[in-house]
């Protein structure tokens, strides 16, 4: 009963800022709750495939989600994201931390770079360019997908960051394209992640359980307070969160 109402708490603040949800649940049930760190990933990542359905709905409604994309860069991502689970299952948790909280700071000084300085408005201006068919296409959705998805599987998290970036500089997307259709792709990547992380014996179902719905149960009314609050609270929180979620990982 803890573990649910911290994660309705923690849902509070993910439903706020739509992101980063994945890392702060491994930071708190290793650091809070003792919980081993595989098994922590597998929750976290399977977990996030009922934020994704919810998002990339909501996103689906508001015209924002590009399918062809979304549906094949996914598909690649959840073989990238089945095999990385595997590997993440032969590597030490104490390296497993350290190699999730590196990528969390990193994922913080993109966002930084996206909200507070001029490379935002470079990355909204990217959009336009990308690749639209033929085999480059293919190509790319392969390495765009498998890429970010191995890093999803290896790490237990969405690695939403470099899914958009992915797809502003390969396929041309708008950044509010790119917002919508990472949503779409990290579905496939969750769900089949989830699913080799529970071939290894790394998944716990009544965890599992306590964890998404109370996600689901904070995240739906934290996400009444985006649009409430000052924007500039949510952009210090875009990049404090990710950090906040390092720091407590590997305390």
């Amino acid at each position: 009963m803890l573990i649910f109402i911290t994660m309705i708490i923690l849902g509070l603040l993910v439903g706020f800022i739509g992101a980063g949800g994945a890392g702060f649940v491994i930071a708190i049930l290793t650091t809070v709750f003792g919980v081993p760190v595989h098994t922590a990933f597998g929750t976290s990542l399977s977990a996030m495939v009922f934020t994704s359905i919810s998002g990339a709905y909501s996103h689906f409604r508001e015209n924002n989600l590009v399918l062809r994309v979304g549906l094949t860069t996914g598909l690649f991502g959840a073989i990238g994201a089945f095999v990385g689970s595997l590997i993440a299952d032969l590597i030490p948790g104490d390296i497993l931390k350290w190699l999730t909280a590196g990528m969390m700071f990193f994922s913080a000084v993109l966002l930084w770079f996206r909200l507070f300085t001029g490379f935002g408005k470079v990355w909204a201006n990217i959009g336009g360019k990308g690749i639209q068919s033929g085999i480059r296409f293919w190509i790319a959705a392969c390495g765009v997908g498998f890429v970010t998805g191995g890093l999803s599987g290896l790490l237990g998290i969405g690695a939403s960051p470099f899914i958009q970036i992915g797809l502003l500089v390969f396929f041309g997307l708008s950044v509010q394209q790119a917002a919508g259709t990472t949503m779409l792709v990290i579905l496939p990547v969750a769900f089949v992640g989830g699913i080799g992380y529970y071939t290894a014996g790394n998944w716990d179902i009544l965890l599992f359980t306590e964890v998404a719905a109370g996600m689901i149960i904070g995240s739906y009314i934290g996400a009444k307070f985006t649009a409430r609050l000052h924007p500039m609270i949510l952009k210090t929180a875009l990049i404090t969160v990710p950090i906040v979620a390092a720091i407590v990982l590997i305390v």
